[in-house]
């Protein structure tokens, strides 16, 4: 390493190349799954698919989660090229398959391909920071990668209605391929120079140990029980979301589907994570509770507005666009207060706020108030998110062993996309087995109310027990806190 790399910034050389892409790359993700969420009433009236409504959102969360598992795994074996590349190809194929669609079921079958391609590419690029950058370096990566996050937050909801209108949904599909392969070409550079193996890394990385000094792959298989759980979690979700078509014994098959799922994620979640045991457990079940009470409800607040209020699906989007920016700017006051809020408390106040905007969303349908009440009311959805959230990313390191870090922070995203994914699922059953469409929004955001409730009762064992004569662990040590400030590069819609 020359002296001028031991100093170079990521927006300086060897570097910028490979922050640019990588950044490019989080950018269109996040950029497609706002997007998506807008436009896709317009879809489903012109597709004819509302019975697939909520399985073009929950059926990509569903294999994102075989995407992050086995990438994870490929990335340990041989490295994060090889699963980065791959990635990038499902996600393009799966954006053309969605984009070129003529009817519901193939739009889903390539938002079911991008899912799977999406959630394998955020894993391999969190193992190219690794391997590209020095230790030093990885907040300010993390740092850009929030910036990449809120700016789609930001305009994507309402760009994506503006092309929709002016143009055709399909181009907010189609118009990201395009984009996707030059954000990877600026990474290759990088990545033909990386290190070869974990034991590279700046010798001052607070997570180098004697197990990294091992060439690459070495003593790694192949985790193919893992794999098997998490397929097995995304076909029951899949299942759950069709078994509405089926006239009958369609309610039986969702209460078989959603036994299934839940006994598939237990391998893939610490101990003691669906009793909401005390501590990390809870803190794992808390990120899916909370992810399942606000995607199951945000994804129909545009559907409400286009439907019973006669948005534009350029206005509908701004809903989103609001609470966006009041998860980023919660998220930026929880990371300045640092220690002055707890952990604990951060998750409590968040839950909370959660369960009162989709009780406002929830009241705002039933009494047919006026559109403003439940824009304004989500706002605090997304302020909730964003206090919540990273907290809850900091817990689960601070209450890791080093040896556990990964397969926790694995957790946690299977947690929060399986969280979501059965919300959508059964909130899908709800809709389309009412009668009326009032009546369908109603019920589904009563349900989303009921798992916010849920989240909130769980909120407070999210702290750890105090062990005698020690200082209170679920509540940040002060080491713990100050990390709060990194760890909002991860957080939003993270």
């Amino acid at each position: 390493m020359t002296s001028h790399d031991a100093t170079a910034g990521i927006l300086q050389r060897p570097y910028l190349l490979a922050t640019a892409g990588a950044c490019a790359l989080v950018f269109l993700a996040a950029f497609e799954s706002m997007a998506v969420t807008t436009i896709m009433p317009l879809v489903s009236r012109e597709l004819d698919g509302a019975g697939l409504y909520a399985l073009a959102f929950a059926g990509p969360l569903a294999t994102g989660v075989i995407g992050m598992v086995a990438a994870g795994n490929w990335a340990d074996r041989r490295g994060p090229s090889a699963p980065l590349y791959a990635s990038v190809a499902l996600f393009a194929a799966g954006l053309l398959i969605a984009g070129t669609a003529v009817s519901m079921p193939i739009l889903v079958a390539g938002r079911l391909v991008q899912g799977l391609g999406g959630g394998a590419m955020t894993v391999a690029l969190y193992v190219v920071i690794a391997r590209v950058y020095p230790a030093r370096l990885h907040a300010q990566v993390f740092a850009a990668f929030s910036a990449a996050w809120v700016v789609p937050s930001m305009i994507g909801p309402f760009a994506a209605g503006v092309v929709a209108q002016l143009s055709s949904w399909h181009w907010v599909f189609l118009g990201v391929v395009g984009l996707v392969i030059p954000a990877l070409a600026m990474i290759l550079p990088a990545m033909r120079g990386m290190r070869s193996s974990p034991d590279a890394r700046d010798t001052g990385s607070p997570k180098a140990g004697a197990g990294e000094a091992k060439p690459q792959g070495a003593g790694v298989p192949w985790a193919f029980g893992r794999m098997g759980w998490a397929a097995l979690a995304a076909l029951a979700v899949l299942g759950l979301n069709l078994s509405g078509q089926v006239p009958g014994v369609g309610w039986v098959i969702a209460g078989v589907a959603l036994v299934v799922a839940m006994l598939a994620v237990r391998p893939l979640v610490p101990r003691g994570t669906l009793g909401a045991h005390r501590g990390l457990p809870s803190v794992i079940l808390m990120r899916g509770v909370a992810s399942a009470a606000f995607f199951g409800t945000e994804v129909y607040v545009p559907y409400l507005l286009t439907e019973r209020y006669s948005f534009t699906p350029a206005f509908a989007g701004l809903a989103l666009t609001g609470s966006a920016i009041a998860w980023a700017a919660a998220s930026a006051v929880q990371g300045r207060m640092g220690s002055r809020l707890g952990n604990a408390p951060a998750v409590r106040i968040g839950s909370a706020l959660v369960l009162g905007s989709v009780v406002i969303v929830l009241v705002t349908t039933v009494f047919s108030w006026p559109a403003a009440v439940a824009i304004a009311g989500w706002l605090f959805a997304g302020a909730g998110m964003g206090l919540m959230y990273p907290r809850l990313s900091v817990m689960t390191l601070a209450l890791s062993k080093p040896e556990d870090q990964g397969f926790n922070s694995s957790a946690m995203s299977i947690s929060d996309s399986l969280g979501g994914a059965l919300s959508l699922a059964v909130t899908g059953l709800v809709f389309s087995a009412l009668t009326t469409t009032a009546a369908s929004f109603a019920g589904v955001f009563a349900l989303t109310s009921v798992i916010a409730v849920v989240g909130l009762i769980i909120a407070p064992r999210v702290a750890a027990r105090r062990p005698s004569g020690a200082g209170r662990a679920g509540d940040a040590e002060p080491h713990r806190a100050a990390e709060a400030d990194d760890v909002r590069a991860q957080d939003v819609r993270a």
